[in-house]
């Protein structure tokens, strides 16, 4: 059955006539694969309320080229229509109790550290990171870069005084919340200790940190994904040790691309490991002998991987430790992901998959030239 996007359906649109009035028409409704990074795209800020208004900022660069001249407002309403088809009307609930949530917090929330609100690269990162994106180049990125599984790569990012400033103020969310006998929210469905970041007033920080620093790199090494265009995050600390959680179990992270930062402090085990890259479909399939990677974590050094990389993390067997999570997400990549059936530019399943087919094929056109030679003949 052919897809949507296969079918290139058509929507009917409001655009303003010449007389003020509004007209109907119809136009292309197939998103564009790859973003118009020439196009500049307008702000939603008053218009977006269930979606962060970034969303709509950067599908706008998706749409077809014949609504590029529509009015903001038509061109809103198309990309509302296309996001309802992925956020159902519960999650929109959910996400407009979670403003609520979050505006209660950081009306009441007195930070530790101010400066780490913003964002100041030199305070922040390592020169040998901070030089690498001013280049920003494939050649700068890659050099600072080491892949030793593929796909994921491991680099040198943090300050330790950053590092040493972020522990502090997450030790001070914990006071404050204690004191206020406020429930602090879930890093996310498996983790129980730590905090969501954004809650506490870092959401423009940890945009910034996405925008600038992550985005560059996700474009080199993760365009099949969506890394070429990041829109959203969920930014979060996990715990780890003697009353904290101890281990975390095999999963893949609601992202299309995952920093994993560790901060500290003292602590021995928690391995990261890694089982190789699966779509939905395949999500449970077998691990290959070449897909197995452990990772050692060192304070102030960045892991970055696809979401859908399987992985967990090992008991942390003494000390405490702490780690900075940003899950950056794509709303056009999980729009346009709907209508895809083989995901075999990552998946590797999929691969495996599409190998065997034209393995399969290969082997069939052998046979059929094989029975169409006369007899005695030689191939």
């Amino acid at each position: 059955m052919e897809s949507a996007i296969e079918r290139n359906e058509e929507l009917p649109l409001a655009t303003s006539a010449g007389n003020g009035t509004v007209s109907s028409r119809f136009v292309d409704r197939r998103l564009r694969i790859s973003p118009n990074m020439e196009r500049r795209p307008e702000r939603y800020d008053d218009l977006a309320d269930d979606v962060e208004a970034a969303v709509f900022s950067s599908l706008e660069r998706h749409l077809p080229p014949t609504m590029a001249e529509l009015p903001r407002e038509a061109k809103f309403q198309y990309m509302s229509e296309v996001l309802s088809r992925y956020l159902p009307e519960g999650e929109r609930t959910k996400i407009q109790k979670h403003k609520e949530y979050r505006h209660k917090i950081i009306s009441l929330y007195k930070p530790l550290h101010r400066d780490l609100f913003t964002i100041n690269p030199a305070a922040f990162f390592l020169p040998s990171f901070l030089k690498a994106m001013s280049d920003n180049t494939e050649e700068s990125i890659r050099s600072i870069m080491s892949e030793p599984s593929p796909g994921i790569f491991t680099f040198p990012m943090l300050q330790p005084s950053f590092c040493q400033m972020l522990l502090e103020e997450v030790e001070n969310i914990e006071n404050s919340v204690r004191l206020r006998n406020i429930k602090i929210m879930k890093p996310n469905t498996m983790n129980k200790y730590g905090a969501v970041l954004d809650d506490f007033g870092f959401d423009a920080m940890l945009t910034k940190l996405m925008e600038d620093f992550i985005c560059p790199i996700s474009k080199v090494f993760y365009p099949e994904v969506g890394g070429t265009a990041l829109d959203t995050h969920h930014g979060f600390v996990v715990e780890y040790g003697k009353d904290r959680d101890l281990d975390l179990g095999f999963h893949v992270d609601d992202s299309e691309v995952t920093l994993n930062v560790c901060l500290g402090k003292q602590f021995s085990g928690g391995e990261l490991f890694f089982r190789g890259v699966r779509c939905e479909k395949h999500v449970n399939s077998d691990t290959l002998p070449e897909e197995i990677f452990d990772y050692n974590h060192v304070p102030g050094q960045a892991v970055l991987h696809r979401g859908r990389h399987r992985h967990g993390a090992r008991a942390t067997t003494a000390g405490h430790r702490i780690n900075l999570l940003l899950w950056c997400r794509s709303s056009a990549f999980r729009e346009l992901r709907k209508y895809q059936k083989d995901f075999a530019s990552w998946c590797g399943e999929c691969q495996r998959e599409k190998m065997e087919r034209q393995r399969q094929s290969i082997a069939a056109t052998k046979m059929q030239t094989f029975l169409r030679t006369p007899t005695g003949s030689v191939i």
